[in-house]
């Protein structure tokens, strides 16, 4: 399995290879979901890793982030227009990765910083981007290729990062119900428990499965990206549309 910065970089390669190449005309494009075009998209992943290296930096430096900074991101990047987000993106995302490998080790193992009520060291920021950047990859490439897939080799290290996204993505029904699922490429086990309060999502010993599905698979559905024009074939007797209730996206 790959570790968080490597997988990032293999994402990062992934989408560079797709968004280097789009036309005007494609970058207006409906992308997934179809509210926002593909170069929106592009834009918001841009700004995002504006923002997340300069927190990176402030963090190791021990120095605060204004406060006024993310909104006056993304104001700028919400005046580009279509080519300049997408070539734009290009180049904050480059330049977030020479941010991550120019940390030496001591500075990731000292790194902390907080979220709300969570508190994050190196690994568990790193994941918020990559997830982050691997589902909208998908949300770009599936706009272009309705067979994409999230890759095996990214797809492994974002179902074990599932649990806190779920605390975000999950919509409780009220509906009080336990599901295990299993997922392939990479095999997991998974409880994933629907309280009238909450919904959980963490490893399991159970190996009998209410459902055996893809862990990209299990990904999509988390962000609410699993309908039914998306989804593989699966194994098992589950209320499919019941799950995707739960998640509706973000």
């Amino acid at each position: 399995m790959l570790n968080p910065v490597d997988t990032l970089r293999l994402s990062v390669e992934r989408l560079h290879a797709i968004a280097a190449n789009l036309s005007d005309e494609q970058l207006v494009l409906s992308a997934y979901p179809s509210e926002w075009t593909i170069a929106q998209v592009l834009s918001h992943l841009g700004s995002g890793a504006v923002i997340f290296k300069q927190r990176l930096v402030d963090e190791t430096a021990g120095v605060p982030t204004p406060p006024e900074f993310n909104q006056s991101v993304w104001d700028a990047w919400n005046a580009k227009s279509p080519r300049e987000q997408a070539d734009d993106f290009l180049v904050a995302d480059r330049e977030l990765l020479a941010s991550i490998d120019a940390l030496s080790q001591e500075q990731r193992s000292a790194f902390t910083t907080s979220l709300g009520p969570l508190s994050l060291d190196f690994n568990g920021y790193l994941s918020l981007r990559l997830n982050e950047h691997a589902v909208h990859a998908w949300d770009v490439e599936v706009a272009l290729d309705p067979a994409a897939v999230i890759p095996e080799e990214i797809a492994g290290s974002l179902v074990d990062n599932l649990e806190l996204a779920v605390r975000f993505t999950a919509k409780s029904k009220g509906v009080e119900h336990l599901v295990h699922i299993e997922t392939t490429g990479p095999q997991r086990h998974f409880a994933l428990v629907v309280g009238g309060e909450g919904v959980t999502l963490g490893a399991s010993d159970v190996t009998t499965a209410d459902v055996v599905m893809p862990a990209e698979a299990l990904v999509r559905l988390v962000y609410g990206r699993l309908d039914p024009e998306h989804t593989p074939p699966m194994v098992g007797s589950i209320d499919l549309e019941q799950l995707r209730e739960t998640f509706p996206g973000m």
